[in-house]
């Protein structure tokens, strides 16, 4: 039986190491063209899947990991249209919500479908292009077996808000806050891919610390949690005849 091909998609490298480290994945010559940043992974992982970790890379000209929609863009779309696979995955950080129970270090997997915060676009029809509301993929069974929260992902290209930021997401019942899932999104759904999002808290969205510092103090933990349930839906993954 052919192995069944994951795309895992993240913007920084520190978000990316645990699990690297994890799988021992070898790395890879750049795909498409040699000119992007993006640093790309490969390999097998139990008796099923075929696996490519995609990495946004490092902006030379600012000398900091690329993060934002624009490179999340173009890495999900050269990852996508090269390795073809049947499944995408965006990992990474977020913000959360004290007020709906999240915790620093739990992992949402997303649900329902991945929305913008901050395109705000007040003429009929591209009001809603705006919000986007791209399909996120429902697999049955995964968040209970993994011990995943769910909820709606919500993507804006700053890491803190404004009060219109803050309206939006409330009213696209936003879970989590991040910047990268909706521009993949975008394109998963315009090349036909299914995908969900693991997404690990840093920071608290309702809460009087700045969202700067309270991301570099839990980034280690958000992401070594992030690396546990990774592998833990890997191996839901190979363990699945479809999904």
């Amino acid at each position: 039986m052919p192995k069944k091909k994951i795309a895992l998609i993240f913007a920084m490298k520190q978000e990316a190491e645990p699990v690297l480290m994890m799988l021992g994945l070898r790395e890879r010559e750049k795909l498409l063209d040699p000119r992007i940043p993006m640093q790309f992974y490969e390999g097998k992982f139990g008796q099923n899947l075929e696996i490519l970790i995609s990495i946004n890379g490092r902006d030379e000209r600012f000398g900091v990991d690329s993060i934002g929609t624009e490179p999340a863009v173009l890495n999900s779309f050269v990852v996508l249209s090269y390795f073809k696979p049947a499944l995408c995955i965006n990992a990474g950080t977020a913000g959360g919500f004290r007020s709906q129970g999240a915790r620093i270090g739990d992992v949402y997997l997303s649900s329902g479908t991945f929305k913008f915060h901050d395109r705000r676009i007040p003429i009929p029809g591209w009001d809603a292009y705006g919000v986007g509301s791209y399909p996120a993929l429902f697999i049955p069974g995964l968040a209970e077996a993994i011990g995943l929260k769910t909820g709606i992902i919500s993507t804006g290209n700053s890491l803190d808000f404004t009060d219109r930021d803050l309206e939006m997401i409330q009213s696209n019942q936003g879970a989590v806050k991040e910047m990268e899932a909706a521009g993949i999104a975008w394109v998963a759904s315009t090349l036909g891919v299914p995908l969900i999002a693991l997404k690990s808290v840093t920071d608290f969205v309702d809460h009087h610390e700045l969202a700067q510092d309270q991301f570099l103090k839990n980034l280690s933990l958000a992401t070594h949690t992030l690396r546990d349930k990774v592998m833990g839906v890997l191996r839901f993954l190979d363990a699945q005849s479809e999904f």
